[in-house]
């Protein structure tokens, strides 16, 4: 069935211009593409946490986070345009930027963490990171979570089971459970969530040694987002970290989606757990839309793979450090880190009031404003409500709120707005999704 076909099946009229772009899509993009929702939208315009169609309605963004300080902010798009006009060029020229920028990025992190280096996905940071602790450590081993997504390079989709198992499975990674508190993790014996994961680790780490695998790193997404967004109680991942480097291995804190200032209470998310680790990934909200990523890292932690040149055509760039730059300028200079505590703490408050009217709420957790909302068939059993979680995402589509649905079984409600995302933003969102759940 074409995509056209598929959508009209699904109850949904095209206009003319969404049945052409979906045409040519199928066409010219191939069928590995994807698009939102059952009724797909199409967006033309976007400013602060808001995203207009064609037609000019506005629709409530509470899902995008490479946008962290708004779309099309005007300083990034100031910072941008203005060095876009001056020059654009490769890091084997002396500039500013990049040393202004990497300056300021490293100041926010543990002075541990000397060194930056670019990249421009976040993909391609978590392969530069898993090339540096193969040359650190001379293991091959990592541990990931279960659902966990770090990219889409061959390497790293190997890293990322939340890809499928048509990515591929390499022998020398370990998939461990995610720290599900809600689910009971490690009640069978005992222990609390932090405790519990560092075990998986250390089985993960005996079952590499019995197959003759040397560990090379552990590496989370510090809020393990694609999981179902795991953030309390903060330090739980303390343990595990201890238990990967007294097994010789590294710990890299992916902070793709946990960085800059979303969690309310730090910069970064590892800082919530107490961490200094070996490497630090980033990306998406790094240039608020425009393409940059990189990593921070250890100067010991570097210097075998120091031994090889690197190099990395657009990673780095004037443009792109100028966007990061501004990026950092706003997140300081609106609030925005206090803006995410205290607008999250509400929104949190909000949907806990939300969960006494209905009863499919099984929990509500995360931090800052990246939180997960947990729809189950029955609360004492915790079934999952993937089919209901499906029907309110489509439902708050039609009432022009965005937001997206996570972990193993597609029934953790994902919100993760930009941070200027206000209180009066929050009470939109939860009367619409008050509406959209007393649709069930």
């Amino acid at each position: 069935m074409s995509m056209i076909n598929a959508y009209k099946a699904g109850g949904h009229e095209l206009s003319p211009a969404e049945a052409e772009m979906i045409a040519r899509r199928e066409k010219l993009l191939g069928p590995a593409y994807r698009l939102f929702y059952e009724h797909p939208v199409h967006f033309v315009r976007g400013e602060g946490v808001w995203l207009y169609d064609a037609q000019g309605q506005a629709y409530l963004d509470a899902y995008n986070n490479v946008p962290s300080v708004g779309h099309c902010h005007p300083r990034v798009v100031e910072a941008i345009a203005k060095q876009a006009a001056q020059l654009n060029t490769h890091t084997r020229y002396l500039h500013r930027n990049i040393l202004d920028y990497a300056e300021r990025l490293l100041a926010t992190m543990p002075a541990e963490l000397e060194h930056a280096m670019f990249t421009c996905t976040g993909s391609e940071a978590n392969d530069l990171a898993y090339r540096i602790s193969l040359a650190h450590t001379g293991g091959t081993g990592f541990i990931v979570t279960q659902l966990a997504y770090h990219g889409c390079t061959k390497v790293i989709a190997e890293l990322s089971p939340s890809l499928g198992n048509a990515a591929g499975r390499s022998p020398h990674v370990r998939y461990v459970p995610a720290p599900d508190a809600y689910r009971s993790f490690g009640e069978d014996v005992g222990e609390d969530v932090g405790a519990a994961f560092a075990r998986h680790v250390a089985q993960a780490i005996e079952d590499m040694r019995k197959n003759g695998i040397r560990p090379a790193a552990l590496i989370v997404d510090t809020l393990f987002t694609s999981d179902g967004v795991f953030a309390d109680p903060p330090g739980f991942l303390s343990p595990a970290v201890e238990t990967m480097r007294a097994a010789g291995g590294l710990f890299i804190a992916d902070e793709v989606q946990a960085g800059f200032g979303r969690t309310g209470t730090h910069m970064w998310g590892f800082q919530r757990h107490g961490l200094v680790p070996d490497i630090v990934t980033m990306g998406k909200a790094m240039g608020a839309g425009y393409p940059i990523a990189g990593l921070a890292v250890q100067p010991h932690v570097i210097a075998e793979f120091a031994k090889t040149r690197y190099f990395n055509t657009f990673g780095g760039n004037p443009v792109s450090c100028a966007a990061g730059l501004a990026v950092l300028d706003v997140i300081e200079g609106e609030g925005l880190m206090e803006n995410a505590r205290q607008t999250g703490a509400y929104l949190k408050q909000e949907l806990g009031a939300l969960a006494k009217k209905h009863e499919v709420i099984g929990d509500i957790r995360g931090a800052g404003l990246f939180l997960g909302v947990e729809l189950v068939k029955d609360r004492a059993t915790k079934a999952q409500a993937t089919e209901a979680t499906g029907s309110v995402v489509n439902a708050l589509r039609e009432r022009r709120v965005l937001l997206s649905a996570s972990g193993p079984h597609a029934n953790i409600l994902k919100i993760r707005p930009p941070l200027p995302f206000s209180k009066e933003n929050a009470d939109f969102l939860v009367r619409e999704l008050d509406a959209a759940l007393g649709g069930l």
